[in-house]
């Protein structure tokens, strides 16, 4: 398998093993057939030099990066990378400014912006002007839904390819190249079998990043050469540090700012948060669990938890980090600390389970609405009590539920926080509504 990948230079020894086994063309690139497979649409814009900006959509570890150093390898163009995560708009200006010395000296710019969803609005805005220019191909990278994530602007002015996970064949032919005798990827690895490379491919999820990092700390543990059974269950299970979406700490991780922010423990649901953000979330995704939490574990008891939580997911938006994540962190403490109710949560999955046992009920003639002459013929809207015309704004007796189920409750407000004057309003009405039935 030596003619897979075709580098024209020896890696740093010391690179991670996916930076050492980085494809330099489109021959040597694992998986993206749909994309890249030959007569197709965007490998022939790439092999005849008809470049175009694009966003690359994708999980991670699926080849956003290389194939933006390919496509710029292919062009002969210099290529500036940014990361999202560290990079601001000074950042821009610079690359900006190395872009129109290149065009001065007839050289094109590829510039790739890793995690392009991270770049808030005003950062993406500041490509805008050079995309439209033609000063440079703009390539974005993107776990994250562009239509979603990316501002429409920048959306309108490049091609959204999605990329798929790899196939665990695609991760075994990567793991067999890097295990090849010539390329001497892992030169401490001489046993390694089939039926373990398949698990290890299984394990990786798609992504060939993965892959490569367990291979790499297998080559610095192997005993004698042998990968065992046991010595790669141990590697996959010895709790590396990674984070991604599909990854089992992900939803560790999250459950457990979850479940620190129901128990009130603000120290835990901020340690948690910290681990997230460090380890790579997006932030966005944190603050749109983070209303989750305001509406399934506080809800009524204290509703300016909700909007604490929008405002945070808006700052995170429209500010980007760090500032964004100061403002979510200040939403988790709040609701970590904030009166606690599941009511609302209860009572929705409650109506909705009736809703689907109950099936088509008819809505009650008194409230239907009776726009027409036949309607109102028909005895629609008959006898609607309007609650404003009766004493302190509420029809006594009044039932506002198909008469199959007109005694049914969904909503039990707990005695904290707002609920416990929510629960007595309540208590009151029924009282009223009692008084009026005799």
């Amino acid at each position: 398998m030596s003619d897979l990948f075709n580098h024209s230079h020896s890696p740093d020894e010391f690179a991670p093993l996916a930076a050492k086994m980085r494809p330099h063309s489109l021959d040597n690139y694992v998986g993206q057939v749909h994309l890249l497979g030959k007569d197709k649409p965007l490998r022939k814009a790439i092999e005849q030099g008809k470049l175009h900006s694009m966003i690359l959509w994708g999980p991670p570890g699926t080849g956003k990066t290389t194939l933006a150093r390919i496509i710029a390898n292919v062009a002969n163009a210099n290529i500036e990378i940014l990361s999202a995560v560290l990079s601001g708009v000074k950042d821009i200006r610079l690359i900006v400014d190395k872009a129109k010395q290149a065009q001065i000296d007839g050289v094109p710019t590829v510039v790739f912006v890793d995690e392009v969803h991270r770049f808030n609005k005003a950062q993406q805005d500041a490509f805008l002007p050079h995309v439209e220019s033609g000063l440079f191909i703009f390539i974005g990278a993107t776990t994250e839904n562009p239509s979603f994530e990316v501002n429409n602007a920048l959306l309108s002015r490049a091609r959204v390819y999605v990329l798929k996970s790899l196939t665990e064949d695609d991760i075994l032919q990567i793991i067999d190249h890097a295990l090849a005798t010539d390329t001497n990827f892992l030169p401490n690895i001489s046993d390694f079998s089939l039926s373990s490379r398949q698990k290890l491919a299984s394990f990786a999820d798609g992504d060939a990043r993965t892959a490569l990092n367990f291979l790499d700390i297998l080559n610095d543990v192997a005993i004698d050469g042998v990968v065992t059974d046991d010595l790669l269950n141990n590697v996959l299970t010895a709790g590396v540090r990674r984070f991604d979406k599909q990854g089992e700490d992900f939803y560790n991780q999250i459950s457990a700012l979850h479940k620190s922010v129901r128990g009130s423990n603000p120290d835990g649901a901020l340690y948690w948060l910290a681990c997230m953000i460090d380890s790579g979330c997006d932030p966005l995704y944190i603050a749109r669990r983070v209303v989750r939490m305001a509406s399934e574990d506080i809800g009524n008891a204290d509703p300016r938890a909700l909007t604490l939580a929008l405002e945070a997911w808006e700052v995170q938006q429209r500010l980007g980090s760090p500032e964004g994540e100061l403002a979510i962190a200040q939403a988790v403490t709040y609701l970590a600390v904030a009166p606690k109710s599941n009511a609302v949560y209860v009572a929705w999955n409650n109506a909705l389970q009736a809703a689907k046992q109950s099936g088509s009920l008819d809505v009650p003639l008194h409230l239907r609405n009776a726009p027409t002459k036949l309607m109102r013929e028909l005895d629609y809207g008959k006898h609607y009590r309007y609650a404003h015309d009766e004493p302190n704004a509420y029809a006594a007796g009044e039932s506002y539920l198909p008469d199959e189920i007109s005694d049914k409750r969904f909503y039990y407000p707990v005695d904290r926080g707002l609920e416990q004057k929510i629960k007595a309003k309540l208590e009151h009405l029924r009282q009223l509504d009692l008084a009026h039935k005799k």
